[in-house]
């Protein structure tokens, strides 16, 4: 293995609350029942028009968009948080030589932004999100992309989420996926639902069991 995609929501960074509460102030601003929490983590991962697709309907998408840009971009720093286990990885991997990047349906400008905040944009060759391109996640089209931009091979490469769009945009490209259940999804769902190579608990299983890598005593 020479090249690792990661997805960020859900896999590096914990994003759930700011995504949350942006979205409820659009419902709120729009006269619409607000979702909770735990009904937004649960929709988040195929792109923004597609979670808001699922939880307003397709035809308040272009009055939502606005309200919830003007208050992401309020709290995108505030409500942040690194998974366990997201920079060990990071480290350990850039250290051995391996060619990263950042493959995910998050708009491009806030995934750079985040990485930026969080001090970890030096980790990765690539930064690509749904705004970089006319693809998303699961579309052949968008792994194809990440692929030419970093001259990089499928046989070389694996794709690391947490969600089924991701095993099935590592399918659509020919990668091996692995699987956390770190985000929206448990690991009895992942396991059942997607055909992931592998699906573990955490980033540090992960590491461990794929990379070889041994994960610091248990955090």
């Amino acid at each position: 293995m020479q090249t690792v995609l990661f997805d960020l929501d859900g896999t590096l960074i914990d994003h759930f609350s700011a995504i949350h509460l942006s979205i409820a102030h659009a419902q709120r601003s729009l006269g619409l029942p607000v979702s909770n929490y735990e009904t937004v983590k649960k929709t988040v991962g195929g792109s923004l028009p597609v979670t808001l697709s699922k939880l307003i309907g397709k035809d308040n998408i272009p009055n939502a968009l606005p309200y919830f840009h003007e208050y992401f971009d309020r709290v995108m720093l505030q409500k942040l948080s690194l998974l366990p286990g997201a920079e060990f990885l990071l480290e350990s991997l850039y250290a051995k030589g391996f060619q990263l990047a950042v493959f995910t349906n998050k708009y491009g400008k806030h995934a750079r932004a985040v990485l930026e905040h969080l001090k970890l944009s030096h980790f990765f060759e690539l930064i690509l999100g749904t705004d970089d391109s006319p693809y998303r996640k699961p579309e052949p089209e968008f792994t194809e992309l990440a692929l030419k931009k970093l001259g990089a091979h499928s046989a070389t490469t694996c794709l690391i989420g947490d969600s089924p769009f991701d095993a099935e945009a590592a399918s659509a490209g020919n990668l091996k996926s692995y699987l956390v259940a770190t985000g929206s999804h448990t690991i009895e769902a992942l396991k059942s639902d997607t055909q992931a190579d592998e699906v573990f608990q955490n980033l540090f299983e992960l590491a461990t069991k794929v990379f070889k890598i041994q994960a610091p005593k248990l955090l």
